[in-house]
């Protein structure tokens, strides 16, 4: 199996990338670690990983050609086209966004931006528009992990 799971940052990719990949067995890659380790991409002034996304997307593909059980998650993987099962879209609230991303100390520009593309449904989108509606599984991150994990698998059919 091969799975994706985007949404905004905050709004519990990684955490659920972990409990998915510790229940099914699962290889779990951030993007930003593939796209370091594959030499893609370069720090902007705010020291953020600006990823190419072809280069990504063709650079995983050809990963995950070769590879099987494994979940990719991050941000970027809705303007991504990649060669997965499923993708897994996790949306939330955009005012717990703020909530969450205050907590994490992000700048105040980070936090309305992060607000205002969860507001907008960005990540929904671009996966729309990438992805078959069969491959994709839109999940509202729930107020517990534990929830939306349980959501998530109910979702996938496991």
């Amino acid at each position: 199996m091969r799975l994706a799971i985007t949404g905004t940052p905050g709004c519990g990719k990684t955490t659920l990338a972990k409990q998915l990949g510790a229940k099914l067995g699962l290889k779990v890659i951030n993007e930003k670690d593939f796209a370091l380790k594959n030499k893609l991409g370069s720090f902007n002034e705010e020291n953020e990983l600006e990823i190419p996304i072809k280069e990504f997307e063709k650079k995983a593909n050809s990963f995950l050609k070769k590879t099987d059980n494994v979940l990719f998650e991050g941000h970027v993987l809705c303007e991504a086209k990649l060669v997965v099962d499923k993708i897994i879209v996790l949306t939330i609230n955009p005012e717990e966004l703020e909530l969450r991303l205050e907590q994490r100390n992000y700048h105040a520009a980070k936090i309305m931006d992060n607000v205002f593309c969860e507001g907008i449904e960005y990540c929904k989108k671009h996966a729309q528009r990438n992805y078959s509606k069969e491959k994709l599984v839109i999940i509202s991150s729930l107020s517990s992990p534990k929830l939306t994990f349980a959501q998530t698998l109910a979702k996938l059919g496991e």
